[in-house]
């Protein structure tokens, strides 16, 4: 059953973090020109990746291992398509 929930909290975790990530322009944008909704996506961002983390917390450590390990692979995602996309 843990394996289960590690490969789970690790599919999770890559699409948390790839959301988190690629959101991350769209804040700086709308903060930069002074809008409240960039506050807003950045406390949905943080909520987010937060509850998911602590939804992990509750199953064990290896679950919030293998949750935190997919949102790092999200992370790895954005920046490899970032930097295709800017050349």
């Amino acid at each position: 059953m843990t394996t289960l929930l590690c490969l789970a909290a690790g599919l999770v975790g890559l699409a948390t973090g790839w959301l988190h990530f690629a959101t991350l322009a769209r804040v700086t944008d709308l903060l930069l020109e002074g809008r409240l909704a960039g506050v807003a996506l950045q406390l949905g961002r943080f909520g987010l990746t937060g509850g998911f983390l602590a939804l992990c917390a509750g199953a064990g450590w290896p679950v919030l291992l293998s949750g935190a390990a997919g949102i790092m692979a999200g992370r790895a995602l954005v920046l490899w398509r970032a930097q295709w996309t800017t050349r």
